[in-house]
């Protein structure tokens, strides 16, 4: 069994009286298939006039004449219905029992499907809950290496195909296979030699059918991977929009966009031709079987005189039927490797390690009491070490601020202290207790975050500022957004704290969307806070906004500002100067001014600005 397939069996038992039923519905749903065809033949005789004439009800004498007796029995019962109700009521009476097994047939068929819908979706259903829950819990580092557009495929596309073919497995190995079971055991029993003739041919049809199949796993696998792509660039333009249109980029994104489509209709066309070619070919090697039957057979009824016309008919629509299921299963194993293709993806995902999680012996840190220390730490995203023995330690209730120019590694620290990445050499403390030891959870509730890209949902200002604190009300909002100098503009919005603010906060100007994130902070009211650049995006009348909203949020609490413009960090009880991951100066605004070094010439590139 394929390694893909025994992992979706433990999502599928979640709902094993739903396959149950459904094997059950199916092995009826085969039986009567079967009888349907049977039941035409003393319906064909009556027309005919070739049913036996019987007169004594026949005796059962045990499961080994259960097919004479069933013939005698039928016989005896239109015989008697001939004599005493006329040739019409008989006709009526084989006819009725044709219309009974095609109710039984579709009505079984129908509770089958019924059982196997409520399967495909709750486990689709859960499947994509699982996917989220991994999703959302992956760090960071896991979404800068990939595409969020294969992440997101994976998620809807994928996930989506393993439901739409995988639980097609059931029919595979319960309706279609009994089906063609019970149709050949009924043939058997019909003409052991016509039935031993057809044997000769399904092996041959078999092989032809693979051979059709091959490589479809490996081409569903591309094709997905291309409709990971084109969600991640259309999710880039969507996110990028105004840089395409500023750069007049519309046609490099549309040739990009294009070129992958290109790919996928290859792909595509491939993958379908053989899928559509399953079933056609699957029938026209069924109808070659059935002409070497009609030449075998009509010898049969003809020439050696052993089996009855209307048997042979009957026969050959057996024969028939078992086409039906034939072509399913063909069609049916093509989907199920396109559905390998995408669980594989889907499984892949599911299972990747997320290397920042809590120790088994984790503690829960609920207070801030003396002070945050960062001993001798190395740090490399890739291969150059972004930070190089660093060393910091920030007391309670002070504020300190760390600048120097882009890549000194001052954002690595603030994804270091809330273990967006885990250091690999030396270590980030806690009142002297490793965050390593310390829950996720408990660890990001003592921190405050506010960045430079002001991150909001497509949802109301409330619901956006409650993501803070759950269970906040109103009038704590409102307070929150008075200290993050934003209520004076929300006050005057259509519907106040309830208005929505649209996709990234897009109705909203770059100041107001940086003063609610503030406000979102405010309201978890952490002791200790971040600022990572939380000013540098901002016009100057926004950032003054913006600065007064700051200091107001940070008095009486721990405070590391990660800062682009100095005018911004000058009242910092400690500026630490970075350059290349080292720190190269550290003291407040006036010592280091004074001593003329790397800090007084940014001072002095900055008032020049």
């Amino acid at each position: 069994m394929d390694e893909n397939l025994k992992k979706i069996i433990p999502f599928a038992l979640k709902y094993k009286k739903d396959i149950v039923m459904n094997i059950i519905y199916n092995i009826f749903y085969a039986f009567f298939s079967t009888l349907l065809m049977i039941s035409m033949i003393p319906t064909l005789n009556v027309i005919f006039g070739l049913n036996e004439r019987i007169t004594t009800k026949p005796v059962f004498n045990g499961i080994g004449e259960i097919k004479d007796f069933s013939e005698n029995y039928l016989n005896y019962k239109v015989t008697q219905l001939t004599a005493e109700n006329g040739f019409e009521f008989a006709i009526l009476f084989v006819i009725s029992i044709i219309i009974g097994t095609a109710f039984l047939k579709n009505i079984t068929n129908y509770f089958a499907s019924y059982h196997v819908t409520r399967l495909r979706n709750g486990v689709l259903k859960d499947l994509r809950e699982k996917l989220y829950n991994v999703i959302i819990h992956l760090p960071v580092s896991y979404y800068s290496e990939r595409r969020k557009g294969d992440v997101m495929s994976r998620m809807l596309g994928d996930v989506n195909e393993v439901k739409n073919s995988f639980f097609q497995v059931l029919e595979l190995v319960v309706r279609e296979p009994l089906t063609i079971l019970f149709s050949i055991l009924t043939m058997f029993f019909i003409s052991p030699k016509l039935t031993f003739f057809v044997f000769l041919f399904i092996p041959i049809s078999g092989f032809i059918i693979s051979r059709v199949g091959k490589n479809l796993k490996s081409k569903s696998t591309k094709a997905q991977e291309q409709n990971g792509i084109q969600i991640s660039i259309l999710d880039e333009t969507l996110s990028g929009m105004k840089v395409v249109k500023g750069f007049n980029s519309e046609n490099i994104f549309i040739t990009k966009f294009n070129s992958s489509l290109n790919r996928l209709l290859r792909l595509s066309n491939s993958i379908g031709n053989k899928n559509n070619l399953a079933s056609p070919l699957s029938e026209f090697l069924g109808i070659i079987t059935i002409a070497v039957l009609l030449w075998y057979g009509g010898q049969l009824v003809i020439v050696d005189k052993s089996l009855a016309p209307t048997t042979f008919i009957a026969y050959i629509a057996l024969a028939y039927t078992i086409l039906t299921p034939a072509k399913a299963i063909s069609k049916a194993s093509y989907q199920v490797k396109t559905g390998l293709a995408a669980a594989e993806r889907v499984f892949s995902l599911l299972e990747q390690e997320n290397t920042i999680v809590n120790k088994p012996d984790a503690i829960s840190k609920n207070s801030f009491d003396s002070s945050i220390t960062i001993e001798n730490i190395n740090f490399k995203y890739e291969e150059e070490n972004v930070l190089k023995n660093f060393s910091l330690e920030v007391p309670k209730g002070k504020t300190v601020a760390l600048v120097g120019q882009s890549g000194s590694g001052k954002s690595t620290i603030a994804n270091l202290l809330t273990r967006f990445y885990d250091v690999q050499e030396g270590s980030v403390k806690i009142d002297g207790i490793d965050i390593k030891d310390m829950t996720l959870e408990s660890l990001r509730h003592l921190m405050g975050l506010v960045t430079q890209d002001s991150i909001l949902f497509n949802d109301t200002i409330k619901n956006n500022i409650l993501l803070g604190k759950q269970d906040a009300t109103d009038e704590e909002i409102i307070a929150a957004l008075k200290v993050a100098n934003a209520y004076e503009f929300v006050k005057d919005l259509p519907n106040g704290i309830e208005t929505n603010i649209g996709d990234a906060g897009g109705k909203l100007s770059g100041g107001q969307k940086q003063r609610l994130s503030i406000a979102r902070a405010v309201l978890k009211n952490p002791p200790i806070m971040i600022l990572d650049e939380a000013t540098s995006a901002l016009d100057t009348e926004s950032e003054k906004f913006v600065q007064v909203a700051l200091e107001n949020m940070m008095q009486n609490r721990t405070s590391i500002v990660i800062a682009h413009r100095l005018s911004t960090i000058q009242k910092a009880d400690k500026i630490v100067v970075m350059q290349k991951g080292e720190i190269v100066e550290q003291g407040t605004h006036d010592e280091l001014l004074a001593l003329n070094g790397t800090y007084s010439k940014l001072v002095m590139m900055q008032s020049f600005e």
